[in-house]
């Protein structure tokens, strides 16, 4: 199990005796230090990135904020646009933008850091923890790979919910229990990707650690990597914070309106996990360089799933996984205006991660330019 830097080896038949009266054990900090890449070849790369920024602004209405990693230095780091049009205020390094579907990462490890505890075992299924769960075969490692087959919770909430508050995660899964809504496939047969199944995920986090997802997030991941400007937010339910966006959408070709929360914008897990570029360096370094989860665990996030068949999937636990040319481990998302970007090269040891709040909608291809320029122009 991981003690936070300390580990010891178990086989998932070895794991230690479940412990699910307490959480995790708390120790110090394990802030991730920021460092620049400094000399000609990073001035040359940041000369570029600063005009690619200016002309995607300008062209095609980019407001947003991207950092570029090589090593374990930062090469680039900038924000163009505005924070708020109303105001006319401009996004600063401290603006927190919503991760969209990227947040799906902070679950998976969550997950891991309890399974590692022996709170878990990947093989659980989701009755042991909530047991008038309507869909009886469905494990954890279904919901972490997408092949649990689990009904839209969207569509749930849109056409069964009646309150006029959106619902909370356990109003949520209350409700999946009472429908007991169709499911798409029987557990383990097919892969479709699935909001539905990282939410349930976040509600077994809550379960088994006693915290809030908010919390438990805030308290194992944002604070120990020293991670200051990333949150978790709930809609009507949470207060809004000092540097948080708004998403928006162009009107009309030329005004941007602010996107309004939704009846499903209160649900955690597989969304609304707020940050910066930094924070999401930080976090991506920290998990790569065994500050969360041991280097098994780590292993078993980056590889593809598979289903009951035996037929390999394009995800692993929280991260999409491509071998195609270029080796990538990758996760967009695109929610209420934010699209967002965390991809990596392992390879070629790059990271580059992108936010953005006013429906930007060509991600792959500014991560192509981005890594071009790198590729290009910068030889370590």
């Amino acid at each position: 199990m991981v003690v936070f830097g300390r580990t010891a080896h178990y086989t998932q038949n070895e794991l230690p005796e479940q412990k699910k009266d307490t959480v995790l054990p708390i120790e110090t900090s394990r802030e991730v230090v920021v460092q620049m890449h400094q000399g000609a070849n990073a001035k040359l790369v940041q000369k570029k990135m600063d005009s690619l920024l200016k002309r995607v602004h300008k062209r095609y209405d980019f407001h947003g904020a991207v950092l570029v990693a090589k090593g374990d230095k930062v090469l680039y780091k900038n924000q163009i646009g505005y924070a708020d049009f109303r105001k006319k205020k401009l996004l600063h390094e401290k603006s927190a933008f919503q991760l969209a579907s990227v947040s799906k990462q902070f679950t998976a490890t969550s997950i891991m850091l309890l399974y590692e505890e022996g709170k878990i075992k990947l093989t659980d299924s989701v009755t042991q923890f909530f047991p008038d769960f309507p869909y009886k075969d469905v494990t954890i490692k279904h919901l972490l790979t997408h092949t649990a087959g689990l009904p839209n919770y969207f569509w749930v909430a849109e056409h069964k919910w009646d309150e006029k508050e959106p619902p909370t995660n356990l109003e949520m899964m209350s409700l999946l229990e009472q429908t007991n809504t169709n499911r798409f496939f029987s557990a383990g047969r097919n892969f479709d990707y699935s909001n539905t199944g990282y939410f349930v995920l976040a509600s077994i986090v809550e379960k088994v650690s006693g915290l809030p997802y908010a919390d438990f997030v805030q308290e194992y991941v944002f604070e120990p990597l020293g991670m200051k400007n990333s949150y978790i937010y709930s809609f009507k339910k949470d207060t809004i914070r000092q540097h948080q966006l708004k998403g928006y959408r162009l009107y009309r070709g030329w005004r941007h309106i602010s996107i309004p929360g939704t009846v499903n914008d209160a649900i955690v897990g597989d969304k609304n996990v707020y940050g910066n570029v930094e924070d999401m360096y930080k976090w991506i370094y920290g998990l790569n360089n065994g500050l969360l989860v041991s280097e098994r665990s780590l292993k078993m996030m980056y590889e593809k799933g598979q289903t009951k068949y035996g037929r390999k999937i394009p995800y692993g636990f929280g991260f999409r996984i491509d071998n195609r040319g270029d080796d990538k481990i990758y996760h967009y998302g695109k929610w209420n205006g934010f699209s967002t970007g965390l991809i990596q090269y392992p390879e070629q040891e790059l990271v580059i991660i992108i936010l953005e709040h006013t429906s930007y909608n060509a991600m792959t291809s500014l991560n192509s330019k981005i890594k071009k320029i790198v590729e290009e122009n910068f030889n370590s």
